[in-house]
């Protein structure tokens, strides 16, 4: 399955995805040493998005946000792509300055369509698109009936779906 989205930052990546349900600031959301994500609010309160596909609704926040996204990736603990259904400056900006895949406005809602602990594949050059490579089995015989889509579960346990 492939998504078609809006390229802000080039690049390709590929990777788990961790899903935030909530908008974002890279300024006091999360711990730019580490990569944990600290804010007490958040639905992903502690969950680590270094190396990962972030995807979440949007940005929010002060400017400094773009400077602690570039110190997240000269530091190793930047995400390996993001993907926003609507961008802004902020994080158009980091992720254009530190070297990111950004896409926005995705033909679906990634937001409910994508679980965390799923695996994707993000393409942002002169198209752009995410490509699940692989989705969170729903059921005990592994099904993936799309019943539990946004349940939040985090498994790195997966099957190949085209």
């Amino acid at each position: 399955m492939k998504i078609r989205a809006r390229v802000i930052s080039r690049g390709d990546a590929e990777g788990e995805v961790i899903v935030s349900k909530r908008s974002f600031s890279f300024l006091g959301d999360v711990d730019a040493e580490t990569g944990v994500v600290v804010a007490g609010d958040s639905d992903i309160a502690g969950e680590n998005i270094a190396g990962k596909i972030f995807v979440f609704p949007s940005g929010r926040g002060s400017t400094v946000g773009t400077y602690v996204l570039l110190r997240m990736k000269k530091a190793g603990t930047a995400p390996k792509a993001i993907i926003n259904l609507e961008s802004e400056a902020i994080i158009a900006v980091g992720a254009i300055i530190a070297g990111i895949p950004l896409l926005d406005r995705p033909e679906e809602n990634v937001i409910e369509l994508l679980e965390s602990g799923e695996i994707v594949r993000v393409h942002a050059g002169r198209e752009g698109w995410i490509e699940v490579l692989s989705r969170l089995p729903d059921g005990p015989d592994g099904n993936d009936s799309g019943a539990s889509r946004g349940s939040g579960r985090h498994s790195s346990n997966s099957e190949v779906s085209k």
